[in-house]
């Protein structure tokens, strides 16, 4: 089992949109790419976060029982058990360890799948630090007060409810990681008008990418969308 701490000289966090990590929780990384792992622990280390390393799914299901309490951040490719599968197993043993999944640009499909299944989050690479500390600092508030992503959901909830009706039948194709092309047929219209109602819901809802767009729509339920 490939497992590490990384201690590094605490620095102040950057900006997260949220409240300060709580110094109990630890970060568990789990990628089978050491590379990945080890730069992930070092870059968390510096905003103060305790972490955890894993090779392997298997590596930290049989560490489980007696991990510190925390998040996991989890790669959704992997060989053996993938990232998914690792999630699915977390839920059956009622682990509690809020998920975030790491999906690469051609992976989001499946990020929607984990947070259909409850991941917290999902950030997709490259990521930005900003990215990586917002959703582990929200994974870790959550750990600590469930109210955060009851407002997270009541604030995407919210901007979905600036949307139009057609907008609405868009989105619900975007999450389903549909192209232009094919939702233009599936709803009758030219794929320019796609691309119109695509350009007006992103504005909306204050997104820049499909995973950010794809995020607010998970957030806020799947009986909102």
């Amino acid at each position: 089992m490939a497992r590490d701490l990384e201690a590094m000289e605490p620095q102040q966090p950057a900006d997260t949109d949220g409240d300060a990590a709580p110094p109990e929780a630890t970060v568990h990384i789990v990628d089978d790419d050491d590379a990945v792992r080890r730069s992930l622990a070092m870059l968390l280390g510096s905003f103060g976060y305790r972490t955890e390393i894993y090779d392997s799914a298997e590596s930290f299901l049989d560490a489980l029982d007696g991990i510190e309490r925390g998040c996991v951040i989890i790669d959704v490719r992997m060989p053996g058990m993938n990232g998914l599968q690792l999630q699915r197993e977390l839920e059956r043993r009622e682990s509690g360890l809020p998920v975030i999944i790491v999906t690469g640009h051609g992976d989001v499909s499946l990020a929607v799948e984990a947070m259909k299944a409850g991941a917290i989050d999902f950030i997709e690479k490259p990521y930005s630090e900003r990215d990586l500390t917002r959703a582990v600092n929200a994974a870790l508030v959550r750990l600590q007060d469930t109210r955060h992503h009851e407002a997270a959901s009541a604030s995407a909830a919210a901007r979905l409810a600036l949307l139009t009706p057609r907008e609405r039948d868009v989105l619900r194709q975007m999450v389903d990681g549909r192209s232009n092309k094919v939702i233009a047929h599936d709803l009758g219209i030219s794929p320019r008008t796609v691309e119109i109602h695509r350009a007006n819901l992103m504005e909306k809802l204050g997104c820049r990418s499909l995973a950010e767009a794809v995020r607010v729509a998970l957030l806020s339920g799947p009986a909102r969308l």
